[in-house]
């Protein structure tokens, strides 16, 4: 279901599962309950991830560093890393989804032309086997479905994820990768590889992930203007 990757005096870090219910459903322990339960604290959540998507996730301790780590995220000064698997070719190989996002049928959300309040991600792609490219996402604000979104909107839906379109997959290939922040005065840096799924796990998935690693000097595409 996770595994801990930071255990802080304030706060945790843990890599969620793939399919694994942020919230409890159903009458089964989401990750969040299940490790209050495992660790015999209250923790408070200060971001989540959807049940397909796996990787990095921070918990606060007291309601004091949750109210900390909801200020940081909404001053938008903690950076996630995002990898994405995608079948086709899309409209363009790298650069920038912007829009604003509406909820539409079956659970779904749609990107729209319009630019109040948009939702923004940079990316970047690289094909690692006929027909599947990998996906390096940046996210710049924290919408709902927003990766999910952005990449139905290039034409090419992640893999596994079937609610937009994406082709059937033993999982869906949307993973959180690599988190940056400074809380207290001091910077953290938080990486954690995908650890199930065929295509993740493959040689060319894995070399290309070397050639991302440093992730904050990649040369970034541009904004358009």
């Amino acid at each position: 279901m996770y595994n801990i990757i930071h255990n802080e005096a304030d706060f945790l870090v843990i890599s969620k599962s793939a399919y694994v219910h942020f919230h409890s459903q159903d009458g089964q322990a989401g990750v969040a309950a299940q490790l209050e339960i495992d660790l015999g604290i209250k923790l408070f959540p200060v971001h989540r991830l959807d049940t397909l998507t796996s990787g990095l996730l921070v918990f606060a301790k007291t309601p004091d560093v949750a109210r900390q780590f909801t200020e940081l995220f909404s001053a938008h000064r903690v950076q996630k890393y995002y990898l994405a698997l995608a079948a086709g070719k899309p409209k363009k190989k790298q650069g920038w989804v912007i829009g604003d996002m509406a909820k539409a049928r079956r659970s779904q959300y749609k990107l729209l032309r319009s630019r109040d309040n948009p939702a923004i991600t940079q990316f970047f792609s690289q094909s690692v086997a006929p027909g599947l490219r990998a996906y390096l996402l940046k996210p710049l604000s924290g919408k709902t479905h927003q990766l999910r979104v952005a990449l139905a909107s290039l034409g090419t839906p992640i893999l596994g994820d079937t609610l937009y379109g994406g082709v059937a997959a033993e999982r869906g290939y949307l993973h959180a990768w690599q988190l940056t922040f400074c809380y207290g005065g001091r910077d953290y840096h938080f990486r954690a590889d995908p650890d199930s799924g065929t295509e993740f796990l493959s040689d060319s998935f894995i070399a290309q992930l070397k050639l991302w690693q440093d992730v904050a000097n990649l040369a970034w595409p541009k904004k358009p203007a």
